[in-house]
């Protein structure tokens, strides 16, 4: 059996495509024994699981080759009406480039700092500003001189948490430096923190 086959229950996946925060796939299963050897469904994803929902079978191809066309069409109008919303917020969303923030070396610390994540590790939809200033959080890959490279850190716009690699850091950048809206993203996240630690240190 190819170990690099992706499946979704009994169903080989033969097409994907991932746009925002959802994969549409199609997946095949020619064995089936109710002759339903195609199959379109809705996948989301994190760094614990990967599923998949809203299914629809069908023992016809260009039927199933429809719908996945038209939730993909679906799905592409949803991410883009929620990337446009920066931009009615005023906010300038334009990728940070490496001019703007200071390079990391082997023997930065990271734990606590404003860190900028390579555009072009992101996916195409997402390589914009409000997806590239995080608050590092910690991992292995924060320390200096560390053998692990796992950075954790919460999106400043967001407030999602995410995982990347220490070799996906642009850099740097400095509290005073922070374009508005991430001050605010930077100060809120920092207000949840010692809630939570203070509500620790009550029990």
């Amino acid at each position: 059996m190819n170990e690099d086959k992706r499946m979704a229950g009994d169903y080989e996946i033969i097409h994907a495509i991932k746009i925002g925060d959802r994969e549409i796939v199609i997946g095949e299963n020619q064995a089936d024994e109710n002759g339903q050897k195609y199959m379109t469904a809705i996948g989301e994803w994190n760094d614990l699981f990967e599923r998949y929902g809203d299914v629809l079978v069908s023992d016809d191809y260009p039927e199933i080759v429809k719908y996945f066309g038209e939730r993909v069409a679906a799905q592409a109008e949803k991410t883009r009406e929620e990337l446009f919303v920066p931009r009615f917020q005023g906010i300038d969303n334009a990728p940070i480039t490496a001019e703007v923030c200071t390079p990391i070396t082997h023997s930065d610390d990271l734990n606590g700092r404003i860190i900028v994540i390579k555009p072009e590790i992101l996916r195409r939809e997402y390589r914009a500003a409000t997806r590239q200033l995080k608050l590092c959080l910690g991992g292995f890959g924060a320390s200096p001189h560390s053998r692990g490279s796992a950075v954790f850190c919460k999106d400043l716009y967001s407030g999602k948490e995410a995982r990347f690699e220490r070799r996906d850091i642009l850099g740097i950048m400095e509290p005073d430096k922070l374009p508005a809206w991430a001050q605010h993203g930077l100060t809120a996240i920092q207000q949840e923190r010692s809630k939570k630690e203070s509500s620790k240190e009550a029990r």
